[in-house]
Parts: C-alpha cells; structure tokens; sequence
C-alpha cells in the first residue's frame, strides 16, 4: 500500500514558547556549543599530535571527540539558530536527514564507549597480552566497526520512519527530530515502529550499558591486586569513563526504554545527551588524566613559541 505523505515539511515547538526564555537559551548554548567544538577539536589536535598519546585508549579518546563534534553538529545549529526566530521549520527531507545522523553518531559513541571499556578491561587484566589483543590494526577494526555499527542502527530506524503516512499535523512537541514525537503525528497506528526502535534502541542501550557496568567490576575487583600508584592511574582513567557513560546512558536510557509515548520532560531530558553531555566530555577526560594535560600545555606552549618567531 503507498504511504500517503502530504507533510512537506514540520513545525518545532521548541524547549520554551517564551521569547525571553528563547534568548536566554541562545546566550547560554551558543556558548555551549562553541566549547564542546572548541574541547572536542583540541582533544583530537592534540592526540594526533603528541607522541606521548599513542596508546589505542587515546587513539579512542580522538574518535569519541570526533563523534561528539559530529553528534552535537547533528540538531544543536538548528536549533540555536530556531531560538533567534518565531517560527522553527524544517522540511520533511531535512527531518529524516536528521534523524540518520542523530541515530548515526549516537549509537557510534555508544559503540565506542563499549570499545573504550573493552580496551580498558584487557589494559588492567591482560597486561602481558594487550599490545597483540589491541594492536594497532585491531583497533582500526573496532572503531569501523562502531562507525558501521552507527549506520545499520540508522537505516533500521529510517526504513522504519519513512514508511509512516503523515497526512494532517506537522507540529512536533521537541526541538529537533526525534522518533517518539514524529511518531504521534503519523496517520496510522505506531506501535509496531514503537516495538521495533524500544528493540534497536532502549533495549540493545540497557545490554551494553550492563556490560559496561559489569566490565568495571570486574576491572576494579582485579585492582585490588595491584600496587596502589597502579590502582590510582588505573581509577582515575576509569572513572572518567564511567562518569560519561552514566552522563550519556542515563537519559538516552530513560527516553527509549519505553513505548512510543511522550511526556513534556523529554525534550528537556534530550538537552543532557545533545548539549551538556558532548561538552564534559573533554573536560572529563582533561581534568582526571595527566598525560592528556601534560600533552595540552605542551601543544600550547608550541603554538605559542611559534607565534612569537
């Protein structure tokens, strides 16, 4: 049966209807934005460039910094530039456009924080094998792999959205594309688009989130046999990690383990994962690991030396 489409393009609602409130958010994620490209692109600046990052857990560090660049890029232009007129459009193209490379980039940087996990578990548990388990064409593999995996995740999720008619509303309760709110405005019955993105989505999340956890149990349970300046390094590099997997799981968790119902707190929810969570990223990473630091001011100090020649 053809899908009846005379939706041409959709209508945002936005985080607030309130003008003021619309300005306010422009002075706030404006900067936002500007520092998770600004803290992102030094991660991978200096990671490409020092020789002291040239273990596979930095090498990771880069990929996640240019996923987050990329996800941020995803919804949060469009949105900051919706907050400076009165009416936020996007066309029916550009939604399904965004709704790729939402899905793309964030199961990308799941993948990829499972990789990290992975990497960190053979480093503690399997020291005396970890230059053959994580060679350097192994970890080229594992991050295609995260990359691919980003996009069979996104075309399932596409296939599934645009074969949904959409014939009457076009307002979307959000600030961006999103499946759950697009869904309660298609012209048929969504439960079984519903079923299939709690699979793909909220359900695959909840098991590698399980992993993950289980991952670090088991890595600080193997650090209690170790000497404690092995068990500090090891923890700290850990707990940054945990920490952006909690930032990043617990609201992509909360708003796709469930049917395809909304509640007003969800694009509120959203700004977690498409703003703050891209943003600490690299501060999280910066401030608790000091060869990241060590390696920043000695990029710094460069680029300063050879701007006074």
């Amino acid at each position: 049966m053809a899908v009846t489409n005379n939706v041409t393009q959709f209508i945002f609602t936005g985080l607030f209807q309130d003008r003021e409130a619309q300005i306010v958010s422009f002075v706030v994620f404006l900067p936002v934005y500007m520092a998770t490209m600004l803290g992102n692109g030094l991660i991978i600046l200096t990671v490409n460039t020092s020789k002291s990052l040239s273990s596979p857990m930095y090498f990771f560090l880069s990929h996640l910094s240019l996923v987050e660049i990329c996800y941020s890029s995803t919804t949060v232009p469009k949105f900051i530039s919706g907050l400076l007129v009165e009416n936020k459009t996007i066309s029916f193209d550009g939604c399904m456009t965004q709704i790729f490379f939402f899905h793309f980039f964030g199961v990308a940087e799941i993948l990829l924080l499972t990789v990290m996990a992975y990497d960190r578990y053979v480093a503690i548990c399997k020291p005396l094998h970890y230059m053959t388990l994580m060679s350097r064409p192994v970890c080229h593999v594992l991050v295609f792999s995260s990359w691919l995996g980003g996009v069979f995740h996104s075309v399932v999720q596409l296939l599934v959205t645009v074969q949904l008619p959409f014939c009457g509303p076009h307002v979307i309760d959000h600030y961006f594309c999103d499946l759950h709110p697009l869904f309660k405005l298609a012209c048929t019955d969504t439960f079984v688009a519903g079923i299939i993105v709690f699979a793909s989505g909220g359900l695959i999340g909840v098991i590698l989130f399980v992993f993950l956890i289980s991952s670090y149990v088991v890595i600080l349970v193997h650090l209690r046999n170790q000497s404690a300046e092995g068990r500090r390094k090891a923890l700290s590099t850990c707990a940054s990690h945990i920490t952006v997997v909690i930032l990043f799981f617990g609201p992509a968790i909360f708003l796709y383990l469930r049917p395809s119902s909304t509640f007003s707190e969800d694009k509120h929810v959203a700004v977690f994962y498409t703003m703050i969570t891209p943003m600490l990223n690299p501060i999280i990473y910066t401030l608790r690991n000091a060869e990241v630091k060590i390696a920043v001011k000695m990029l710094w100090r460069k680029k300063v030396s050879l701007g006074g020649e």
